[in-house]
C-alpha cells in the first residue's frame, strides 16, 4: 500500500533503539457510542496484516470486542489494546469504550497513550460522549486526529461535521480532504495536500485505493479549499506565516510540517474522512497517524516522585526501567498486567520494584497483545505497552521500575461511584465464592467499590451507572464458574453539604479515666466551599489554618484536619459523605502533658460534626445530561415524561425529521428509562447521558 499522503523525519537519533523508538505510535480510538470506532480499528487491523479478515461489530467477530458481553450487547465495554505495522511504524492501538458508564476505561488508556484518533458520526457531529472523552484528552495533553466516518450514511455531512467540533470542543478544525461524492455515492476523497484524488471500489478484488488526478466537477472547489487551508495554517503557525506572505501560498511540506507541529501542541486538528465499513479513508487515516502523532520521543519526560524528590525519565531504552500498570485482566488461568514502559528495558526474568508498596515482583513473560491472543517475547523497551506475567499484586496506576532506582509516577484519577445495589448469593454456601468473585471484579475495574453495608451485612457493589453495573453483574456469573447472585434495586450515591456557616465554634475534648488523660481545645469556622471564580459552590473540601503564636502546634493542626475529614464520611442527614466544606481553624489550646495527635483528632472529628448540624445541612444528588433523539411527532410526549422525572429541558433543536432534546435528569429518575422511552416512541427513540456533577434534591 502506498502511504506517502505526508512525510515526516525525526531528528536526534543516536542509537538503533533510539531510532526505533521514533517508529513507534501509542494511540487510542476514542468516540461516542456508535460512531464506529472498532470497525475503524478492525479495518486497521486487516489493511496492516494483522488480521486476514474483516471482523464485523453486527456480526460479533471483531478482535478488539472479544469478551460476549460486547459480542452480545454491539459496544465496546473493556478498553483493548493490539498492536501493528504500517510503513515502516509500529503502531500499539487502544480501541476504548463510548459509553459514558465506562469513562474510567477511557481515562486510564489516555493516561499510557501519545495520541489518539477521534472518530466522529458524519450525520450526527460531536455527540454528547464524544465531548465528554475530548475533554478527557484534553486533561491528558494527548494530541489528536479527527476522522469522519460514515459519510455514505443519509443525511451525512463533513463540513456540519467539522462545524460542530469548532463550536463545541473549539480547537481549530483543519480538514485536508474533501469528500467525492454524497451519502451513498461516496467513493473517495480529495487530498488537498498532494491535490490528488484517493478513490475505492466495491467488490471481489478491491484492493486499497486508486490515485489519480482531481475530479474536473471538484477542481475549483478543491483549490478553493486548499487556498482556505494554507490561510487557518497560516494564522497558527508562525514558520507557515512567512512563508505564505512571501509566496501567497504554502508548499505541501511547508503544510505538513506545520500541520504537526499544530497537532501536537494542539493548537488544531487535522480532520480526514471516509467510511469505515465500506474501507473507504482507512489509509490516508493511518498515514496521518504516523507523519502528524507523536512517537515517545517527541512527548515530553514523564515526571515523578520518590521521598519528596521529583524526577523526570525520557524515552530512553537504556535508562532505568520505569513504566506504568493501567489495567490489570485477572483471568481463571492467570493475572495479566498490562503496563506502558516509559523508560528503560524489561527484560523476561527481572524483579522490578512496586514502588507505591515496596513489593518487589518478579516478572515471568513478556506478551505483545492482541486482544484476547499475546504472542510472547524476550524484552520490551521505553515506549512499548505490553502485558506482563508475574506481577502478583500491582494494581492500576502502580509503578513498577528498577529496584535501585525507585520512582512513583502520578496514577490515574477514579471518579466516585454513583450507583450502588446490593449483591447476594442465591445459595448460602457459594458465600465465599461470591466475596471471591467481587474481589477479582474489583481488582480488574477499580471504578467498581465493594463494601458491606454496616446495617445489613450486605455486600454492596457501586459503579458509573446501570448498564455498568449489569455488566458487572453478568461477569460475577461468569468468573464465578455459574454463581447465581440476587441483585437488589439499583441506588444512587447521595451526597451533603451545608448551606451556611457557623463561626467561632469552641470544643473542648477532655477526657480522663486513669493514666494519661486526653485534652484539646479548638475553635473553627465553618463555610460553604465556593467554586475559585467566585462564583457557586464548589465540590471537595478545604482546611485552612490561622492560628497564630504557636497556641496549637504544627502537628495538631495537621490532626484536626484528620478528624474534620473522619467527620466528613457520614453527614447528619443520613449518613452520606458531606462536600462543599471549608473548614478554618481560627484558635486552641493545649495542656502540657495530656494533648496529643489522638486528641486533636478527636477534637476536630467532634467539633466539624456538631458544625454541620448547625449549618443547614442539604442533601444532594447527582444529575445526568440527557440527549434524547426522537421523531418530531414524538417530542410532546417526551418532554411530559421528562418534565415527570423531575428532568429540566434546556433545548431542543430539529435535525432532520427528528428531535434532539437536552435535559437535566436526576439519575435516581432514569432507571428504566431507555425501556419506557422505546415505548413512547415505538422504538424510534434513542437517549445519551453523561454525568453533570450533584444538585440540591427535594425535601
Amino acid at each position: 500500500m502506498r502511504t506517502d499522503l505526508v512525510t515526516t523525519t525525526t531528528a536526534g537519533t543516536t542509537t538503533a533503539a533510539t531510532a526505533a523508538i521514533a517508529t513507534v505510535r501509542n494511540l487510542g480510538i476514542l468516540a461516542h457510542v456508535d460512531a464506529g470506532k472498532t470497525t475503524v480499528t478492525e479495518r486497521i487491523l486487516f489493511l496492516t496484516g494483522a488480521t486476514h479478515k474483516r471482523g464485523e461489530v453486527h456480526d460479533g467477530t471483531t478482535v478488539t470486542d472479544f469478551d460476549p458481553q460486547e459480542r452480545d450487547r454491539g459496544i465496546t465495554i473493556f478498553a483493548a489494546a493490539v498492536s501493528c505495522s504500517w510503513d515502516g511504524h509500529r503502531i500499539n492501538l487502544i480501541d476504548t469504550p463510548g459509553h459514558v458508564d465506562f469513562a474510567d476505561e477511557v481515562e486510564r488508556s489516555l493516561r499510557v497513550l501519545d495520541g489518539a484518533v477521534a472518530v466522529f458520526d458524519a450525520v450526527a457531529g460531536v455527540e454528547p460522549q464524544s465531548e465528554s472523552v475530548w475533554r478527557q484528552a484534553d486533561r491528558h495533553g494527548v494530541p489528536r486526529i479527527a476522522f469522519v466516518n460514515k459519510l455514505d450514511r443519509a443525511g451525512a455531512d463533513l463540513d456540519a461535521a467539522v462545524a460542530s467540533i469548532r463550536e463545541r470542543l473549539h480547537p481549530a478544525p483543519l480538514a485536508v480532504q474533501l469528500p467525492i461524492g454524497r451519502e451513498d455515492g461516496f467513493t473517495g476523497v480529495v487530498d488537498l495536500l498532494g491535490m490528488r484524488a484517493l478513490t475505492w471500489t466495491d467488490g471481489p478484488g478491491a484492493d486499497g485505493y486508486r490515485e489519480g488526478p482531481v475530479p474536473a466537477d471538484l477542481r475549483e472547489e478543491a483549490e478553493r479549499r486548499r487556498r482556505e487551508l494554507d490561510e487557518a495554517v497560516a494564522g497558527l503557525h508562525p514558520g507557515a506565516l512567512e512563508e505564505f506572505c512571501d509566496h501567497g501560498s504554502l508548499a505541501s511540506g511547508t503544510l505538513a510540517a506545520a500541520l504537526r507541529d499544530l497537532t501536537r501542541t494542539g493548537e488544531a486538528v487535522v480532520v480526514l474522512c471516509g467510511s469505515a465499513y465500506r474501507n473507504r479513508g482507512i489509509e490516508p487515516l493511518l498515514a496521518a497517524v504516523t507523519a502528524y502523532l507523536p512517537s515517545p520521543l517527541d512527548v515530553p519526560a514523564v515526571r515523578g516522585e520518590y521521598d519528596g524528590a521529583e524526577q523526570e525519565r525520557v524515552a530512553d531504552p537504556a535508562g532505568p526501567f520505569a513504566g506504568l500498570v493501567f489495567k490489570v485482566n485477572a483471568t481463571a488461568t492467570g493475572r495479566l498486567t498490562y503496563l506502558r514502559i516509559y523508560s528503560g528495558t524489561l527484560r523476561k526474568g527481572d524483579t522490578v520494584l512496586d514502588a507505591g508498596t515496596g513489593r518487589t515482583e518478579r516478572i515471568g513473560r513478556i506478551l505483545r497483545v492482541q486482544a484476547d491472543r499475546h504472542a510472547e517475547t524476550e524484552s520490551a523497551t521505553a515506549g512499548d505497552i505490553v502485558a506482563v506475567v508475574g506481577a502478583k499484586a500491582a494494581r492500576a496506576g502502580a509503578t513498577l521500575c528498577t529496584p535501585g532506582e525507585p520512582l512513583v509516577l502520578e496514577p490515574t484519577v477514579t471518579a466516585d461511584p454513583v450507583v450502588t445495589v446490593a449483591v447476594e448469593a442465591r445459595h448460602a454456601v457459594d458465600t465465599d465464592r461470591l466475596a471471591t468473585a467481587l474481589a477479582r471484579l474489583a481488582e480488574e475495574d477499580p471504578s467498581l467499590v465493594v463494601r458491606t453495608d454496616p446495617e445489613t451485612g450486605q455486600r454492596v457493589l457501586s459503579g458509573m451507572g446501570e448498564l455498568h453495573l449489569e455488566v458487572a453483574v453478568e461477569k460475577i456469573r461468569q468468573v464465578g464458574h455459574g454463581l447465581e447472585v440476587t441483585v437488589g434495586r439499583p441506588q444512587v450515591a447521595y451526597r451533603e453539604t451545608i448551606a451556611a456557616g457557623v463561626t467561632g465554634l469552641v470544643h473542648r475534648h477532655v477526657k480522663q479515666d486513669g493514666g494519661a488523660g486526653q485534652f484539646a481545645h479548638v475553635v473553627l469556622d465553618v463555610a460553604p466551599l465556593v467554586g475559585g471564580d467566585g462564583a457557586g459552590a464548589a465540590e471537595g473540601f478545604e482546611f485552612r489554618s490561622t492560628v497564630t503564636g504557636g497556641r496549637v502546634p504544627k502537628e495538631y493542626v495537621q490532626a484536626v484536619e484528620a478528624g474534620c475529614r473522619d467527620a466528613l464520611a457520614e453527614g447528619p442527614l443520613g449518613g452520606h459523605p458531606v462536600t462543599g466544606v471549608l473548614v478554618t481553624l481560627t484558635d486552641g489550646a493545649t495542656h502540657a502533658k495530656d494533648s496529643s495527635d489522638l486528641a486533636f483528632r478527636t477534637a476536630g472529628r467532634l467539633a466539624l460534626r456538631e458544625a454541620l448540624r448547625r449549618c443547614r445541612p442539604l442533601l444532594l444528588e447527582p444529575v445526568t445530561e440527557v440527549t434524547v433523539t426522537v421523531p418530531e411527532d414524538a417530542v410532546g410526549g417526551v418532554l411530559g415524561d421528562l418534565a415527570a422525572r423531575r428532568g429540566r429541558v434546556n433545548g431542543s433543536v430539529p435535525r432532520g425529521g427528528t428531535a434532539v432534546v437536552t435535559a437535566t435528569v436526576p439519575l435516581a429518575e432514569l432507571f428504566g428509562y431507555a425501556t419506557r422511552l422505546r415505548s413512547r416512541t415505538q422504538g424510534r427513540g434513542t437517549f445519551t447521558a453523561r454525568p453533570a456533577g450533584y444538585a440540591q434534591a427535594p425535601q
